[in-house]
């Protein structure tokens, strides 16, 4: 008769504890948690709900519904020409606090603080980086505030896409609202077959620039000339893999030979104004080539939300510069 008894006790223990311990057996666990793009397991008593991110990033969430989390910025000077930069039809990012330092990777600290953030956005491109926060300064917030990062390191559209609804669906964003900018980008897409075929589906090569080297950008590193090359059909320029840097963005080139590619049109990348511009126009073998000889440039506006709507404002911009080559 022993065993019954004791089987009463230690039920009756049993309901003891757990009404002390209000319910639960874990006191450890946590109200939110996500799993971002490098593997971070983050971990947070509530939802974020004042979040601090890299200016795209910012864009990104507003443009997904989440505007109003968005609490400050950090990142890029805004571009000299604002139709080169950043567009964000959803959130007027210079309005917001930016705690952007003096140099790449810096971060003004207490006005960091000040703001109070839940958590700090930006993306990454692979090897463990923060983009727009060096390594020691985001070894050093990491210390006092929880870090995310979106990947873009060799993404197709879709990808990047999909990886930034994954993490504006863990902070509560409605599926919903998504919808306009898939929408918007599946007719962007359309808009810019239309142009190009009214070009004359010319050949694109995008290019950046250094007082030495011509920077021969390769289609398969950036989302963006993937979806012109893959999903809209465009012959972009691609440098073979033995030609490639490290890292495999681009080829470069030395200036006396800047005519080993030639294309119908020659994208030139908008980070800070046109300077990348007047380089490619001041040089004269690349003025070889044919995008040069006949003028046909175009911006390649680096600047983008990784959102659906961020993706399809560019190709709306760049339907439009295709349009004007008729000009």
């Amino acid at each position: 008769m022993k065993r019954p008894l004791q089987a009463a006790l230690a039920v009756v223990a049993l309901l003891l504890v757990t009404a002390c311990s209000g319910g639960s057996t874990d006191e450890s666990e946590e109200d939110w948690t996500f799993t971002d793009d490098m593997g971070t397991k983050i971990s947070l008593e509530a939802v974020p709900e004042r979040i601090v991110a890299y200016k795209g990033v910012a864009a990104a969430l507003a443009d997904m519904g989440l505007g109003d989390r968005v609490v400050g910025v950090f990142g890029e000077p805004a571009n000299p020409d604002p139709d080169l930069g950043l567009q964000s039809p959803d959130l007027d990012v210079d309005a917001l606090p930016d705690v952007t330092g003096g140099e790449y990777g810096a971060v003004e600290l207490e006005e960091l603080a000040a703001l109070e953030p839940d958590l700090i956005v930006t993306t990454t491109y692979g090897a463990g980086d923060y983009w727009y926060l060096s390594p020691d300064v985001a070894k050093r917030l990491g210390g006092t505030y929880d870090l995310a990062a979106i990947n873009l390191e060799k993404e197709t559209v879709d990808g990047v896409i999909e990886n930034s609804e994954r993490l504006a669906l863990a902070l509560g964003a409605d599926e919903a609202d998504f919808e306009a900018g898939h929408a918007a980008l599946a007719k962007a897409g359309d808009v810019v077959r239309d142009a190009a075929r009214a070009a004359g589906d010319p050949t694109i090569i995008a290019t950046s620039t250094t007082p030495e080297l011509l920077y021969v950008a390769n289609p398969p590193a950036y989302a963006d000339l993937t979806y012109l090359s893959d999903e809209i059909g465009l012959d972009v320029v691609r440098p073979a893999a033995k030609d490639l840097d490290e890292g495999d963005y681009w080829d470069s080139v030395s200036w006396e030979k800047a005519d080993a590619y030639d294309a119908d049109v020659a994208l030139w990348d908008t980070r800070g104004g046109d300077k990348n511009l007047k380089a490619l126009e001041q040089q004269p073998v690349w003025n070889k080539v044919r995008a040069a000889q006949d003028g046909a440039y175009l911006p390649w506006r680096f600047e983008i939300a990784p959102s659906a709507q961020g993706y399809a404002t560019m190709l709306e911009l760049f339907a439009g510069d295709l349009e004007g080559l008729k000009d």
